[in-house]
């Protein structure tokens, strides 16, 4: 597949950012030009990245940062899910506190076609910092809140629709600073969403019973004061805005059948990858496991998934992303399927295990091909669009396993829909790699 490689800058993006109105910029008349005013050309070699020092890793590390406190709360969405049910939600059934999460989860990829275009065309700094103030007071007003459209509100659009915002320009930045080690790059991001995910849950778990949920709330703020700091203070872009045409979004993109098909298959997997994270700990609890021990599912879950990220990362720049991450996706269906069947706490710990390593892979990975589709500096939308239609799977999938869990009484049903979304999602990932080699070999 080609790769579109863009020429290091000699202007800053910060400075040229500033110039242009955001008017000006979502109606793509933003150009990049060079001290004499002419257009410069976006050409160039892989040794124009810098793919490593001390600049580049420190970006990295704020990306890092941002993975822990967006993806890595959210993930902690299982234990909320447990809580909610059995104590302040309680009056409100499964499904109805699963849209909570769902909103969550889908609003962290939504506003990526706004914030991916946004980045393209300059403007990353400003929309950071608003949106991590956002997050930080939104997850202090959770402490405050004692409905089920308080919950709604500020866990779910709120929370979500500000993680979306810090993290959508995330992967342009990635692809801005690396591309030989664009692979490890990524899984290390990755790993950052991992790390939150085990941690968040137990300060959760631990503290409700010590401190109460408000103050709970409050000291998860005062974390991400700290994660969303050093992110702000590290993260820059590397290339200066361009003029990508078409506005907001680049429907043009969708003339490739392959980067169509991937993005169906984004949407479908959204149907049924999060299900056992969300759902674990609460079927453990229905079979008979402690809550003070089936909380540490989540968490289990999300460790395992940390340490596939990063071998997810390291495998990819050496066999390909498909090549590596659709057998994991594969395993993963397989583990969907057979997670209901785990009524031990001893084999609910080797789903956790299983699913969260091979998972992990699928969400660091999946996104890396999308890089090649098309110019990189277009990349924003690209992958804005891409994050924009999975957000659309990711808030239908957990309601759509909580309304089976409700009507069948069990979780079944549940682990058989989830399982055959996912492999369903894999098929699709293998197609458009045939129709963009010619060949279901080679790397993708």
């Amino acid at each position: 597949m080609p790769h579109y490689l863009p020429h290091v800058p000699t202007r800053s993006a910060d400075e040229i950012s500033d110039e242009k109105t955001l008017d000006e910029a979502l109606n793509g008349q933003n150009k990049p030009e060079n001290d004499s005013g002419s257009i410069k050309s976006l050409t160039g070699s892989e040794e124009d990245y810098p793919d490593g020092g001390l600049r580049a890793w420190l970006v990295l590390g704020g990306i890092m940062c941002i993975s822990f406190s967006t993806f890595g709360f959210v993930n902690a969405w299982g234990v909320f899910q447990a809580y909610y049910e059995e104590n302040l939600l309680e009056d409100s059934d499964s499904s109805n506190i699963a849209w909570i999460g769902s909103v969550q989860y889908a609003l962290v990829f939504m506003p990526s076609v706004v914030t991916g275009r946004m980045f393209d065309i300059g403007y990353f700094k400003t929309p950071l910092l608003s949106a991590s103030i956002l997050l930080v007071l939104a997850t202090f007003l959770i402490s405050e809140c004692s409905q089920y459209w308080h919950f709604l509100f500020c866990q779910g659009f709120v929370i979500g629709l500000s993680c979306g915002m810090v993290f959508g320009p995330s992967m342009g930045i990635v692809g801005h600073w690396f591309r030989r080690r664009r692979g490890i790059a990524v899984g290390l991001m990755s790993t950052g969403a991992s790390v939150g995910g085990t941690v968040f849950p137990v300060i959760a778990h631990e503290l409700i019973d010590v401190v109460g949920f408000p103050w709970t709330m409050r000291i998860i703020g005062c974390i991400l004061i700290l994660g969303l700091g050093i992110a702000n203070l590290t993260m820059k872009r590397r290339l200066p805005p361009v003029n990508a045409s078409g506005g907001m979004l680049n429907l043009k993109a969708f003339r490739s059948m392959p980067y169509t098909i991937w993005c169906v298959s984004g949407f479908i997997a959204m149907l049924g990858l999060y299900t056992v994270l969300i759902y674990i700990s609460v079927s453990a609890t229905a079979y008979g496991v402690s809550t003070d021990v089936a909380f540490y599912l989540v968490s289990i879950a999300n460790a395992s998934s940390g340490v596939g990220r990063l071998v997810s990362g390291i495998c990819v720049d050496r066999y390909g992303a498909l090549n590596y991450f659709g057998p994991m996706t594969i395993i993963a269906g397989a583990v969907t399927y057979a997670w209901p069947f785990a009524r031990s706490l001893a084999s609910m710990i080797v789903v956790a295990v299983i699913y969260g390593f091979t998972s992990g892979a699928h969400v660091t990975s999946a996104v890396d091909p999308i890089y090649g589709f098309g110019d990189i500096s277009d990349v924003g939308r690209r992958t804005g669009t891409a994050f924009s239609i999975a957000a659309l799977g990711a808030v239908a999938g957990p309601p759509i396993s909580g309304a089976i869990n409700a009507s069948t009484k069990g979780f079944e049903a549940v682990g058989y829909y989830a399982g055959s979304v996912i492999m369903l999602a894999v098929i699709l990932l293998y197609v458009a790699r045939y129709l963009a080699l010619g060949t279901l070999r080679g790397r993708f």
